[in-house]
């Protein structure tokens, strides 16, 4: 590229990340002040105010930890798992398996209770597994962002509550665009991603942890192992009226997520989460329509994020290329055991709107109409 910045408008409606708001790179483009400064700690007060509200917690400890939603995963396991602790993982698909990764390199004995991919999690085989053992944290991705499966995470959480375990959800992907009511789940920790519902850009993971994991994490028998997602250092930071510096904090990223949540709570999050369902049901409507099917079952489908079966004799890498180089679109390919079976199409936050999804569907057309969509 002979110009790095010579950068065409795409519009985004792939797994992530999602279109931002002009507001947005406004708040992003403010002057950079420093971390310290004042001004810039009362904004950091307010934007975990927003964050509450959004997540629907009164947690005390509820921050942006710097970094993307990997890092938001790293920050809740190596904080609240010590080698020997016992870990339930409930994973379909990629990141399910990602958090029984994390979990295992920290020399936790993880479980892992698999269930096929495209499909949720059953409550009734974790309650089985929770009669036969005990652990100390249960996990699970609320939104499956490699299949587009909404897993049953209250459900789960009323399983999990009786038997003192610790309570894990991912919410990377569903936080901004479906209902995430993180204290009435009876969940300890989560956390989430900027670049998906919130539309902004990637680079900060939102994350809240309970009472419950703030002592766990208090009662660790030794150190956290990553000096930098270190919640006991961190929480002096973003807390107290005398502020401890630990890391350099992304300025200008908090500003703009600041400004991303102030969009949502200026629509109303009722109103965002009707316009996502909207948006999807316009989407599934007009694939069907076009004769497409999709990969989950109408149930258990995420609003924001909709996999779709690629029929017989497609070149699906053609089809998504054409769709950005000639129309300016991106979709995503599938992964894992998807790869090359399915599209997977985002209508997160900024994207989820009805101009959107008919001007994919209209590409989709066009695409299909021309011969580089067959092999």
């Amino acid at each position: 590229m002979s110009n790095p910045w010579n950068l065409p408008e795409v519009l985004l409606m792939g797994p992530g990340p999602s279109c931002v708001p002009l507001a947005v790179y406004a708040a992003l483009a403010k002057p950079t002040i420093g971390h310290m400064d004042p001004r810039f700690l009362e904004l950091m007060d307010d934007l975990k105010e927003k964050l509450r509200t959004i997540l629907q917690t009164r947690n005390r400890l509820t921050v942006p930890v710097s970094g993307t939603g990997s890092a938001g995963m790293e920050a809740a396991f190596v904080n609240l798992v010590e080698p020997g602790d016992r870990v339930l993982v409930l994973a379909n698909g990629v990141f399910g398996q990602r958090m029984a990764d994390v979990a295992a390199r920290l020399r936790a004995e993880v479980e892992t209770l698999e269930f096929p991919w495209g499909t949720p999690v059953v409550p009734e085989r974790v309650a089985e597994r929770l009669e036969r053992q005990s652990y100390g944290l249960v996990a699970v991705v609320h939104a499956e962002t490699s299949t587009g499966v909404c897993n049953p995470v209250a459900e789960i959480g009323a399983l999990v509550k009786p038997t003192g375990a610790l309570y894990l959800v991912d919410a990377v992907t569903s936080l901004g665009g479906m209902p995430v009511a993180m204290d009435a789940w009876g969940c300890d920790a989560l956390y989430s991603g900027t670049q998906k519902c919130l539309s902004c850009p990637p680079g900060l993971a939102p994350a809240s942890f309970s009472d419950r994991a703030v002592k766990k994490i208090l009662e660790r028998r030794s150190k956290v192992p990553n000096w930098y997602l270190d919640l006991g250092m961190l929480v002096k930071y973003w807390e107290g009226a005398s502020r401890v510096y630990h890391h350099t904090a992304p300025v200008n990223m908090l500003y703009g997520l600041h400004q991303a949540l102030e969009e949502i709570l200026r629509e109303g999050l009722e109103a965002v989460l009707a316009r996502h369902r909207a948006a999807h049901e316009r989407l599934v409507a007009g694939l069907e329509g076009m004769g497409f099917e999709m990969l989950v079952a109408p149930p258990y489908r995420l609003p924001m994020l909709n996999s779709v079966k690629i029929p017989a004799g497609t070149d699906e890498a053609a089809v998504r290329k054409a769709l950005l180089l000639e129309h300016g679109i991106e979709i995503g390919g599938g992964l894992g055991p998807l790869a090359g079976k399915i599209w997977r199409i985002g209508l997160m936050g900024h994207t989820a709107r009805p101009e959107n999804v008919e001007r994919l569907l209209g590409a989709l057309r066009m695409v299909f109409d021309s011969s580089c969509a067959f092999r």
